[in-house]
């Protein structure tokens, strides 16, 4: 198999690069900088440009079975009122490019990165997060993330809209919980690494087709 990886070149984007060519699949990775892609691999082929761009994108999806989206309405740092790296829209310009775009080249599987949090999982969150996500930067993130949710869901795609609790760096081996209508209720945190290993491994498993899981560890 073939995919499409967006984001490749960000925290949780490399590690479902990563974890994709350990599986043996073939990658096309769209990416502004090809300094920033660690894994050298034959499978691995490089396309340079915004997924903005239509045409760099409509190239990039030349020959791909199937698409992994983790790319995120970004911040110059962690802190909740950093000044945002890419557009409010950057996510939902991207899927309105993207619709049509996979529609053409026949490409019906899509898994995206999105958080809980989003659109009907607001009211899951604590109270503290929900005050961060109003009244801090990150709020540009969410709003974004649920627009690109209700084309996805509005689309005639094989979706699965993964929606992970808290990002953490932490290496270590987690058994994921997934919830449905916060049941059972989502732990706070979960690893980059187990959220892109659920990614690539959603692409299999047709169960979670049309299906937004929060997974948390």
């Amino acid at each position: 198999m073939r995919i499409l990886l967006l984001g490749g070149t960000g925290r949780t984007g490399k590690l479902a690069l990563d974890i994709a060519c350990k599986k043996g699949f073939e990658v096309n990775c769209l990416v502004r900088d090809e300094l920033r892609v660690s894994r050298k691999d034959r499978n691995i082929k490089l396309f340079l440009g915004s997924p903005e761009n239509q045409e760099i994108l409509d190239q990039a999806m030349q020959g791909c079975n199937a698409i992994i989206s983790a790319l995120n309405v970004s911040r110059t740092s962690d802190f909740p009122w950093a000044r945002l790296r890419t557009p409010k829209t950057f996510l939902s310009d991207t899927m309105k490019s993207l619709i049509p775009l996979a529609e053409k080249h026949s490409i019906k599987r899509i898994v995206v990165c999105s958080a809980w949090g989003v659109s009907d999982s607001r009211e899951e969150l604590p109270g503290w997060f929900r005050w961060f996500v109003d009244n801090s930067n990150i709020g540009a993130a969410y709003l974004d993330h649920e627009r690109q949710e209700n084309l996805l869901k509005a689309s005639g795609l094989a979706w699965t809209i993964v929606r992970p609790s808290g990002l953490t760096n932490s290496k270590k081996e987690q058994k994921i919980i997934e919830s449905y209508g916060n049941e059972p209720k989502p732990k706070l945190t979960i690893s980059r690494r187990s959220v892109a290993t659920y990614m690539v491994e959603a692409l299999d498993n047709d169960a979670l087709i049309r299906k937004m899981p929060v997974i948390s560890a």
